[in-house]
């Protein structure tokens, strides 16, 4: 008897005692068995039939005592097909001509045009962001902006380039191990950075390295394999023959990146990539060639600038005292000689001395100030810098004790000091930049310490990485050793300290000894520019040696100075085109969108099963592999990332070719040919057409995995062709149309109602690819929900307003209001099948959402201009926009009636129709009488909100 149920009925006894007798054959669950390809079964109606899955779904109704539904007229058919094809109404342009297309395949022509269509790839990538969990924050508590847009655009360039499925999962999953990986194959594994991060102080870093690789497996296992695998984390499957460790040993090959377990909170993540645009690589590649022709022209002058040399230092003997250092990007430098004083990014600024009198003794390069642990200056409060901002911190040091603040911009806070600095440590140099100092920063100190009472020149460099490793520092010019000391950035760091040269404002001792000639430059030095600043000696003393006598940094120095200063106009101008080049090419570099990507760990990060799935209880380790219950990698090949997404296309696996093909059939029919698209176990609902499935799969595979011809496929089938409306006889019999006796007919997804409001209207603003963009939403909605009121929703301007909805910035942890209205997904988790609702709230959004209202006003004025001379007429046109038909005489009635009462209104209260007709950014056309704009706009919005156009026929 079942356990916690009935008792069998003796009939179902009986069926069982009957199947032990016959044998009792089992067979394991036909999701885990491979796919053959079924041959198409006769039926009685075979001219219905248009391709081989009409045959399978016209013998399971045969079978039923069905028969299919008449195809649909054929300007439903082809909203129908632009829809779903496309996400966009078809044009009444793209109406007419279909219409008035008398060939046998006008419609197959039609559906090979859309396919063509760079909207296809956008529509198509809407389906797959849900699957990714694409959003374009971190989610968690402050839930800040990342930038993982460059593969969104990937994703709509390989459905428009018709990218073969197979390639399409190997490059998301691995494209970065594969030999020679592009950088387009890189951007592709941001398919599995695009889970939540979070950078909350005080996290444990262990625990979410393992969160974010099961959320890998989680949403790897319900794309490609349709199973719960996640169920196995904390103990076997219950349900499907999954272990436990089978769980873990998937996750070995998700395990191995060099990835934080706190992230940043308001910018990409390592690893990530820098991924200019196609655009950006001809500003890049045009801006190389520019370089290219500077660098040879300055070649060219090579002769010509040694011997102008020559004769330049021979000409210093008699010239006194002549000296140069490095000025490019220099934010700050206070030469100490004399004056506290400095200039700061070209302006010079006063400072003030605290906590002492003035004392300046013999320094390296002339005087230098004289510390003595309590006096310090104060310079002003630049220049800024954050984790960000690649810098450079440089100084003459003579240190009398081993502890003390050389300069800072920095105070106490309530968890240590907040801010950056160059410090002395137990005679170390430290470079700390921390919001926090225990848990929010990063930091570094050399292992050796300097000598104390010496004259040193100390540099320390960060490149805005926010990591340890991106910190160097010089002693003389020569690199240390360093030991990282903070590695957990997360907040900003604040810029309201002054820049204190000698002493912080928290209890850090100040410095004693002296410092000279204190420089902060924009740039990260390169290790010869850092020895060029630490070479005291001037020019005019450098040239006197003789060549073989100076050192490379004399040398260098000696040359910088010539080229800067002293060579000829030809040549100095030569040189400092070149470098104005290469600093532009920097900054251009710099300006480009990152991507978060997968990569490998060069050594492989152990993975463990872990007791109850418990970061913090690990049991034996295990290695990469694959459930047994599938089929098995092939011999001789290593497991890992790579090997495992190739396993996943493998024209044998019972499972990716299924599941994927089911996706498809969902996106048209509303439910797959499996309803539980995101659980193909036992616990998942058998196929309603379990041959249909299979060639479905199996087609779908040996067209080389061609997605654009299994689309075309599925939507010029009879099956999709049928009229939608169903009888009382059948609703009742199959409410579901799981039988597939009619048509589809379903509200629009989410973007799509948007969407298509833009289009009618001719608000839609039609450009491919690039960042997320900000739309209407309710005013201070993020500033109510959002931790501190951190990052305000600031509203797009111009076309950005009226862009797809594909591209509307997505905050995880508040997604944007209308399309969860309208039951979209949140993005916080992967999502492969979305239910449907039905509340007065997605009507009130139609009616008053200024993008709706907006959309209305300009259908409006569409009609007006464009639509005839009647109400009648104009009315019709807005109804043909929407949905492809001209209205039925009793509802094109209703609208005219409707018009002529909103127009009596408004013409009595002319205030209220400039109200309604001035909502949202785009301007209306004044040319309009503005009462009657007001009465077309209100029509046009009950018809944008009308059921026949927010649902596909």
């Amino acid at each position: 008897m079942p356990r916690g149920a009935d008792a069998l009925s003796d009939d179902e006894i009986e069926t069982i005692r009957l199947w032990i007798d016959q044998g009792a054959e089992w067979q394991t669950h036909w999701a885990f068995v491979p796919p053959a390809r079924p041959a198409p079964p006769a039926v009685a109606d075979a001219d219905w039939a248009r391709n081989p899955i009409d045959g399978f779904v016209l013998a399971r109704l045969e079978g039923e005592g069905l028969a299919p539904s008449p195809e649909a007229d054929r300007a439903t058919l082809l909203r129908r097909a632009t829809l779903d094809l496309t996400g966009l109404p078809p044009t009444p342009g793209e109406l007419a001509a279909f219409l008035n297309d008398d060939s046998p395949d006008a419609y197959e022509k039609a559906v090979d045009r859309l396919l063509g269509s760079p909207r296809y790839g956008e529509r198509m990538a809407v389906e797959w962001l849900d699957a990714a969990r694409y959003a374009d924050t971190n989610g968690y508590q402050t839930d800040g902006e990342r930038s993982m847009w460059r593969w969104r655009d990937w994703v709509i360039d390989a459905y428009n380039a018709n990218m073969p499925f197979d390639r399409f999962t190997i490059e998301q999953l691995a494209g970065d191990m594969l030999p020679g990986a592009t950088r387009e194959q890189r951007i592709a594994t941001a398919f599995n950075r695009n889970h939540s991060q979070n950078g909350e102080g005080g996290i444990v870093v262990d625990e979410f390295l393992v969160e974010y690789a099961v959320d890998r497996v989680e949403t790897t296992s319900t794309v490609w394999l349709g199973l719960t695998l996640g169920c196995a984390r904390c103990h076997d499957h219950k349900f499907d023959p999954l272990s436990q460790q089978e769980f873990y040993e998937v996750l070995a090959n998700f395990n191995n990146i060099p990835e934080r377990g706190k992230a940043f909170k308001y910018v990409n993540s390592p690893p990530l990539i820098t991924a200019p645009t196609i655009e950006q690589e001809a500003e890049l590649a045009e801006l190389d060639a520019r370089i290219r022709t500077a660098r040879e022209a300055f070649d060219a002058l090579a002769a010509d600038a040694a011997e102008a040399q020559v004769a330049w230092e021979a000409s210093l003997a008699g010239a006194g005292r002549v000296d140069w250092t490095l000025r490019d990007d220099l934010l700050a430098h206070h030469p100490l000689d004399g004056d506290i004083g400095g200039v700061h990014d070209g302006r010079v600024v006063a400072a003030a001395l605290v906590d002492g009198q003035p004392r300046f003794v013999d320094g390296r390069i002339g005087a230098a100030a004289a510390f003595d642990g309590q006096r310090f200056i104060d310079a002003g409060n630049s220049p800024d810098l954050t984790y960000d901002d690649p810098f450079t911190l440089a100084a003459w040091i003579r240190p009398t004790a081993a502890d003390g603040v050389i300069v800072s911009r920095a105070s106490a806070g309530d968890q240590g000091e907040v801010g950056w600095g160059l410090y002395l440590e137990d005679g170390k140099v430290r470079l700390n930049l921390s919001t926090r100092i225990l848990d929010d920063g990063v930091s570094a100190e050399t292992v050796e310490p300097v000598t104390l009472g010496a004259w040193q020149h100390v540099v320390a460099t960060y490149d805005g990485s926010k990591a340890p490793g991106g910190i160097r520092v010089y002693v003389d010019g020569e690199p240390r050793e360093l030991t990282p000391m903070l590695d957990l950035v997360g907040n900003r760091l604040p810029q309201r300290y002054p820049l204190r040269i000698g002493a912080s404002g928290s209890t850090k001792p100040r410095f004693e000894g002296d410092i000279d000639d204190l420089r902060i430059y924009g740039a990260v030095l390169t290790p010869a520019q850092a020895a060029v600043v630490a070479t005291a000696e001037p020019v005019s003393e450098i040239a006197v040696l003789a060549p073989g006598q100076r050192t490379p940094p004399q040398a260098a120095k000696l040359r910088l100075a010539f080229l800067d200063q002293y060579a000829p106009p030809e040549i100095r101008t030569a040189w400092q085109e070149l470098a104005a080049l290469e600093r532009e090419r920097e900054a251009l570099w710099e300006s480009y969108p990152t991507v978060m990507v997968m990569e490998e760990l060069a050594e492989r990060r152990p993975t463990y099963r872990l007791n109850r799935g418990a970061y913090d209880n690990p049991a034996e380790e295990v290695f990469p592999g694959v459930p047994a219950v599938l089929p098995p990698l092939p011999e001789g090949v290593e497991a890992n990332r790579l090997s495992f997404a190739r396993w996943l296309v493998d024209p044998g696996h019972p499972l990716t070719a299924r599941v994927t093909v089911n996706r498809f059939w969902q996106m048209y029919f509303g439910t797959g040919l499996v309803a539980t698209a995101e659980n193909f176990g036992t616990q998942g609902e058998y196929p309603s057409h379990p041959e249909l499935l299979d060639w479905l799969a199996t087609t779908f595979v040996d067209s080389g995995w061609d997605v654009k011809a299994l689309q075309r496929a599925i939507v010029t089938s009879a099956t999709y062709r049928q009229a939608s409306q169903v009888s009382p006889a059948l609703r009742e019999r199959d409410p579901e149309n799981r039988l597939l006796a009619r048509g589809p007919r379903l509200r629009l997804p989410a973007p799509m109602i948007r969407d298509q409001a833009l289009a009618v209207s001719g608000l839609l603003a039609e450009r491919l690819g690039g960042p997320s963009v900000k739309p209407y939403q309710p005013e201070g909605l993020w500033a109510d929900m959002v931790e501190g009121g951190y990052g305000d929703y600031v509203e797009s301007e111009g076309d950005d307003l009226y862009r797809r909805s594909l591209y509307t910035f997505w905050k995880r942890t508040l997604g944007p209001p209308s399309m969860m209205t309208f039951d979209s997904s949140t993005r916080e988790t992967c999502i492969v099948r979305t239910g449907r609702t039905n509340t007065p709230l997605q009507a009130l959004n139609l009616m008053n959402d200024v993008t709706y209202v907006e959309a209305a006003r300009r259908l409006a004025e569409r009609v007006m201009t464009d639509g005839g001379e009647t109400p009648e007429e104009r009315l019709g046109y807005a109804w043909l926009l929407t949905t492809a038909h001209r209205p039925p005489p009793g509802a094109e009635q209703i609208l005219v009636d409707g018009f002529e009462r909103h127009l009596g209104r408004y013409q009595a209260d002319r205030a209220a129709a400039l109200a309604l007709v001035s909502q949202g950014e785009s301007p209306r056309d004044e040319t309009l009488d503005v009462p009657e704009l007001a009465a077309y706009t209100m029509v046009a919005n009950l018809i944008l909100n009308f059921d026949g156009t927010i649902t596909k026929e």
